[in-house]
């Protein structure tokens, strides 16, 4: 079975494919969908040259399609298409409890014929995010929602400190999965070599706020 690893670049994924690959799970192909207007991942708001650096770092083949003029629904049916046509048999997902979410990609999954995998789903949030950090993952946070009290930890790296605060904190879940916050994986044990980025200057849009990385040389 050869799989696709479904990621905006974050925590989550990167730890589902780590999972992946000690279970002895072939993962081939990282794959995602952004935005045509902006070219960036719109939960995380990371140029898509960045996600396409970290398939590398992590020996995956990127397959990314663009949205606008086709809508998101219709740029992931034809990525799920190019998938399958490249000899893809299913997706690997790290949804952990949006039960709407995870309903909403396997059906998709499954309809296209390959098989929909998740790895870390209905486990604690807390464990799983320790469990990031623990394995030697290091992810920087790059978007917050400005309506939550997650939005001073933009910019900051995920580590024990940042998850002590983040669960002294009142209303916010351990992994964002309220849509709190959301991370970029650059370095960590399945990476062949750090994803080199450079910071620029916050962006706010749709009620979130951004830190713009931009890719150095792809790979350092």
């Amino acid at each position: 079975m050869s799989l696709a690893l479904m990621t905006s670049g974050g925590k989550d994924g990167t730890l589902a494919l780590d999972r992946a690959r000690r279970s002895g799970m072939d993962v081939r192909w990282l794959a995602s969908v952004f935005e045509g207007n902006t070219g960036r991942l719109r939960f995380h708001g990371i140029p898509h040259q960045l996600l396409e650096a970290q398939a590398k770092a992590l020996g995956l083949e990127p397959v990314l399609k663009r949205t606008h003029p086709d809508t998101f629904e219709q740029a992931f049916d034809r990525l799920l298409a190019d998938l399958r046509d490249q000899g893809c048999t299913g997706a690997l997902f790290g949804n952990i409890a949006l039960a709407d979410v995870r309903a909403w990609y396997e059906e998709r999954v499954t309809a296209a014929g390959l098989a929909h995998h998740e790895l870390l789903w209905g486990e604690p949030s807390m464990e799983l995010a320790y469990e990031v950090v623990e394995r030697g993952y290091r992810a920087i946070v790059v978007a917050v929602n400005l309506q939550m009290r997650a939005v001073r930890f933009l910019g900051r790296e995920l580590d024990a400190d940042l998850l002590t605060e983040i669960g002294i904190t009142d209303d916010l879940d351990p992994c964002g999965e309220r849509g709190e916050y959301h991370t970029f994986v650059f370095d960590g044990p399945e990476f062949r070599s750090p994803v080199g980025f450079a910071t620029g200057h916050a962006l706010e849009r749709e009620g979130h706020r951004f830190l713009d990385l931009r890719p150095t040389n792809g790979v350092a």
